[in-house]
């Protein structure tokens, strides 16, 4: 090649630094990432954040390699046209190929009084927004948390360890993707730790006011603080900017992660539907999507056909609580099994997930230039206020 070949990355999650770092290890590629925030979310300790126990973040400088351009802005949309990123800050990027990481929020609520007096966590500002709520009600006082996902369930032991009481609303099932015998052990852990469980049938919440949570079948709740960690959503820049999405604004695309309108856009991460058949949204696949991301980049730059994505899963770690911990094993293709790792194994096992995240991210960082290059280059360029 006669010059450089430049990738953009929007999006500075799991599958966004993979994929940067990936890209980073080839001197004929420039990367530039773009990310509305300064540091690497943990997103998978932001209970740990409401709870106390951790800030969730890491330092750019640590997960990113050195010859890698961090912008911190947001992107406004995409020129598919001219291959360009317009930033709210109102500078363009070009590109050659861009990668789409663009990850996932919390999902809009259709519950009345939700949006106003429930609380979301799926990202940094609003676990950040929601742990002085937490510090200033009394210890006494009621405490609701609505999902029966991961978030949900971890949120509420972490909260019900710090001695609050808490009551994990469900609707029909806690934990639908774990395996029976796994979904009786947590519920044992739950209840040690205090937590009363709402599940079955009119357990969805009808209402949510200031101080009371309503189900479907009448009760009433009284709920100082709510949670609400019922799923997540995808932002819309695909769709803004002309992109085909899915029903629920997923970049679609074929089954080597290409966009389905543009050969030189590749999605991975939460907002990514390969082939129409998107993946369980999780830090587990993110990085499988990210490595993958950078492997069709690489293809296509070289000319050669990129080879289709094969993504496989071991099961799925739950915090429950600093001491518990609970890891449901399953088959490749993400199937439950009556295996699984509780107690304290499960907490050790679950925090080795989450230091080695970071760590592999780490490792792929040092990857990406040489020392002497790493050291003298900027932690970000192009921030904007």
């Amino acid at each position: 090649m006669n010059k450089n070949t430049g990738v953009v990355v929007i999006g500075g999650g799991y599958a966004g630094v993979t994929a940067a770092n990936r890209l980073a290890q080839r001197a004929d590629v420039t990367v530039t990432l773009i990310n509305p925030r300064p540091d690497f979310v943990e997103r998978i300790r932001l209970h740990q954040l409401v709870g106390g126990s951790n800030d969730a973040v890491v330092d750019y400088g640590e997960v990113l390699a050195g010859n890698i351009r961090l912008m911190v802005d947001s992107v406004a949309t995409i020129d598919v046209t001219g291959r360009g990123v317009e930033l709210a800050g109102g500078s363009t990027v070009g590109y050659d190929y861009l990668i789409y990481a663009v990850g996932s929020g919390s999902a809009e609520p259709d519950v009345p009084g939700a949006a106003e007096f429930a609380h979301p966590i799926a990202t940094l500002e609003e676990a950040r927004r929601l742990r002085p709520l937490v510090d200033a009600a009394p210890a006494t006082a009621p405490v609701t948390v609505v999902g029966s996902g991961p978030t949900g369930i971890e949120t509420a032991a972490e909260l019900a360890e710090e001695g609050r009481a808490v009551t994990l609303v469900c609707g029909e099932e806690l934990g639908p993707y774990l395996h029976p015998r796994g979904r009786r052990a947590v519920a044992r852990t739950l209840a040690g730790l205090g937590v009363t469980v709402i599940e079955g049938p009119g357990a969805r919440v009808a209402a949510v006011t200031r101080d009371a949570v309503r189900l479907d079948d009448g009760r009433e709740l009284p709920s100082r603080v709510t949670v609400w960690a019922t799923g997540f959503s995808v932002p819309d820049l695909a769709a803004r900017s002309g992109l085909t999405t899915d029903a629920v604004g997923r970049l679609l695309t074929d089954d080597t992660l290409t966009s389905v309108d543009d050969p030189r856009i590749v999605a991975a991460g939460d907002a990514a539907a390969p082939a129409g058949a998107p993946f369980r949204m999780s830090c587990q696949a993110a990085g499988q999507l990210g490595s993958r991301a950078a492997r069709t980049v690489l293809s296509r730059i070289a000319g050669e056909r990129p080879a289709p994505l094969k993504v496989r899963f071991a099961g799925q770690c739950i915090s429950l609580g600093r001491r518990t911990g609970f890891f449901q094993f399953a088959s490749m293709d993400d199937r439950a099994n009556p295996l699984y790792l509780g107690g304290r194994p499960g907490a050790k096992l679950k925090e080795i997930v989450c230091r080695a995240t970071v760590k592999q991210l780490v490792n792929e960082a040092r990857k990406g230039a040489p020392r002497a290059e790493r050291d003298k280059a900027p932690a970000t360029a192009g921030q904007t206020a």
